[in-house]
């Protein structure tokens, strides 16, 4: 059987340092062809193709005739694309490639607010119902082997109890991400909070599940660091449709470091930190600690690889939906909201796709 051809739009450090790896990591998939604003950069990008993974075809916006986006989406032997591009900019490339019947794998978040989202995910029904291309967001969270563990572990215990998300870190001025300069001057709500926090809206959703969807939230949130406009931090009360309450604490722009997200249920308690899980069954003198360990992953690769096997078989997958990747992002802007609003509870309406 033969590979897909794609072709990758965007030439960043995210497309250098994980979707290029992760394309020549899937026996699955050959880049055909890479897209980036400038000439330069898509060369730059392109030289981490090995000459036997075959040719690709340069584009860019300063390429000339023949050599657009659109050129890229008029090719018969691409079938889909993969995107990692500024916030602001995905919305109307994913409606290009939809248009043209090519499949799409884009970055997270899915847009940059719930409104922009809801009009994307509309627009891709009405046209994939004539294209049969597909659509599907790439949340790396939802393929680190780590938190689907943890989030079998918490259905084994019985009823959720109590959550609590805590994740800290100092996005300082010298970090490759920060020096990109739309997120340095963000064009979109919270900045960092929103380009890094739908990975762990979208963690804490996975391990609450379907019976635990947050129903409504209060937060205050501030700006902790100057260079890290409009806000870094947030803290949040969370009440989900069960009546459970949790917290949520994520700053980017602390000197605390914390990478915490522990779930609480009638049996015991799961702790997932990073590749680490720990499950305590029983509680008091009779509790019992297990903790496991797993190797390290973006889960960059995982996913690519589960989206180039849904191209292959020709079904989406479920973690990979557009409406997963639009509770993530109500999640956080619904957090963004009230913090703006003073702590005014905000209800959400898009948590039941979990």
């Amino acid at each position: 059987m033969g590979t897909v051809g794609i072709a990758i739009i965007g030439g960043g450090i995210f497309v250098k340092e994980q979707h290029i790896p992760a394309a020549l990591a899937s026996s699955l998939l050959t880049i055909k062809a890479l897209w980036s604003r400038s000439l330069k950069t898509a060369e730059d990008a392109a030289k981490l193709v090995p000459a036997d993974a075959g040719p690709v075809d340069l584009y860019s916006s300063d390429s000339g005739a023949g050599k657009a986006y659109e050129d890229i989406l008029k090719r018969d032997d691409i079938a889909g694309v993969v995107l990692a591009l500024p916030i602001v900019d995905q919305p109307s490339f994913i409606k290009k490639a939809l248009a043209a019947g090519k499949h799409v794998l884009s970055e997270k978040p899915l847009a940059k607010d719930v409104e922009t989202a809801v009009e994307l995910i509309e627009y891709y029904k009405k046209v994939s119902a004539e294209t049969a291309a597909t659509f599907s967001v790439a949340e790396n969270f939802r393929f680190t082997p780590s938190y689907s563990y943890a989030a079998e572990e918490v259905r084994k215990l019985g009823k959720v109890t109590g959550f609590l998300v805590r994740v800290g870190f100092m996005m300082e001025q010298s970090n490759q991400y920060y020096n990109t300069p739309w997120r340095t001057t963000p064009a979109y709500q919270g900045g960092f909070l929103l380009d890094a926090g739908v990975h762990f809206t979208a963690a804490v959703r996975k391990l609450l599940g379907a019976d635990n969807a947050v129903e409504s939230l209060v937060a205050q949130t501030a700006l902790v660091s100057s260079h890290l406009p409009p806000v870094d931090s947030i803290n949040a009360v969370l009440k989900t449709k069960s009546g459970v309450v949790g917290s949520y604490v994520n700053s980017v722009g602390t000197t605390m470091s914390a990478f915490e997200f522990a779930v609480a249920c009638e049996k015991g308690v799961v702790k997932a930190e990073g590749a680490k899980v720990t499950t305590t069954r029983g509680f008091g003198e009779d509790a019992v600690a297990e903790e496991k360990a797993f190797e390290k992953t973006t889960g960059v690769k995982e996913e690519v690889q589960a989206w180039a096997e849904s191209l292959v078989s020709g079904v989406p997958n479920p973690n990979q939906t557009p409406e997963l990747a639009l509770g993530d992002l109500e999640l956080l802007e619904k957090m963004l909201t009230s913090g703006d609003q003073d702590g005014a509870r905000q209800k959400l309406q898009y948590q039941h796709f979990v």
